[in-house]
């Protein structure tokens, strides 16, 4: 069995490297080591060697609220952080355990990681799993990661596995003068696990990846939100903030579109999920995101699939709303009239822009309240502790 198992992890490690993650030879080497089928003992282990997200927790209407990350994205984000040997690292987000023993094999006997978690029952099954794996040197804390750990500060490294809404106060604080955070950071209902270095006063990223994380809970939660329009097929309306959302209105408009514009623009499904989501998020404040089980029926031709989900993004205003579906690799809008040709504009001035994605993005990331003159020129988003400026190079 010892043979097999190997070989899985072997195999998992060659699929990562081919998506782009594993550049880091600890971070190879963390993956072809630790037994992922131990964080997951309630599958078979040819199942935990997929380089799939695997849901560990739902809520009461079935909305997943842990997981054990896809295995690229991990790896993806361990590259960012660039951990070495006997660093001190703090993780924001327990999850199943794994990502902690990852960071542990990086950083070594001499090392330290400290995990936290603000839900009791994950943290204990956190440390269940890391004991049958045989981790040692790993602290996992059943606290709010907003406030991070200052027993242990300062850090090498602070890396988030759940979505963060905004950059904590006491992550600056506990970082070390030349340390690294790495979030997965939300910009407007969108995420991108950004690396952050600091310079002067203030973070500036060094990469920029698209990714998805369940949303950090606690003192800086965001303000977006979901609404589970469809208990049967999971469709779930994501939201950038609080809105009133009339759930039977909805639903009609995705049955019974008024209008289909056709845009001409065929962009490559990498191109779509890294690029075009961000565009609108950032430009149109009236966006949303729809998800749906790939079983589902109202989001047939959604231009985003992802293991049993599909996905599109659309704009939702009083003249109602308007989604992106794709027909032969053809962006095609459908919805209200005018929504909908709106939605269609802003598809085509994306693509005569060059499709921007995260390739070139720059995020810097001031303290709030900094006047708008003293910061770098781009698109300005307020948090309530920094204030993000994006731009492209």
């Amino acid at each position: 069995m010892g043979a097999e198992l190997n070989a899985l992890r072997e195999q998992l490690l060659v699929h990562v490297r081919e998506q782009g993650g594993a550049t880091d030879a600890l971070v190879a080497d963390a993956l072809r080591t630790v037994p992922r089928h131990i964080f997951l003992p309630d599958l078979p282990p040819a199942a935990a060697y997929r380089d799939e997200a695997i849901v560990t927790k739902r809520d009461e209407d079935g909305q997943p609220t842990s997981s054990s990350s896809q295995p690229t994205i991990m790896a993806i984000m361990l590259d960012q952080l660039g951990a070495a040997r006997g660093q001190r690292v703090l993780e924001i987000g327990a999850g199943t355990g794994f990502n902690a023993a990852l960071l542990k094999h990086i950083v070594g006997p001499k090392g330290k990681v400290v995990s936290l978690d603000l839900d009791a029952e994950i943290v204990e099954r956190a440390e269940e799993n890391l004991a049958a794996a045989g981790c040692e040197g790993i602290k996992v804390l059943n606290a709010d990661g907003a406030l991070g750990h200052p027993g242990k500060a300062p850090y090498d490294r602070i890396i988030a596995t759940v979505g963060v809404w905004d950059l904590a106060p006491a992550w600056h604080e506990q970082l070390g003068p030349q340390g690294r955070l790495v979030v997965p950071l939300d910009l407007r209902g969108v995420q991108r696990s950004v690396c952050f270095e600091r310079v002067g006063d203030h973070w500036t990223s060094v990469s920029a990846r698209p990714c998805g994380f369940m949303r950090m809970r606690g003192a800086l939660a965001g303000p977006e939100r979901n609404y589970l329009l469809d208990k049967q097929t999971r469709l779930v309306l994501s939201l950038p903030e609080a809105r009133d959302v009339d759930a039977a209105a909805v639903l009609e408009a995705l049955d019974a579109p008024e209008v289909e514009i056709r845009t001409g623009v065929t962009p490559e499904r990498f191109e779509l999920f890294d690029g075009f989501a961000l565009w609108l998020a950032i430009r149109e404040p009236r966006w949303f995101s729809l998800s749906e089980m790939d079983s589902g029926t109202r989001l047939r031709n959604a231009p985003q699939r992802s293991q049993d989900t599909v996905a599109t993004s659309g704009i939702l205003d009083d003249y109602g709303l308007a989604t992106l579906s794709a027909e032969k690799g053809e962006l095609t809008v459908t919805g209200a009239e005018r929504t909908a040709e709106e939605l269609a504009a802003h598809v085509v001035e994306w693509d005569e822009a060059g499709r921007p994605g995260s390739a070139g993005l720059r995020i810097d990331a001031y303290p709030a309240g900094t006047p708008t003159d003293e910061v770098a020129g781009g698109i300005v988003i307020d948090k309530k502790c920094v204030r993000l400026v994006l731009s492209w190079s």
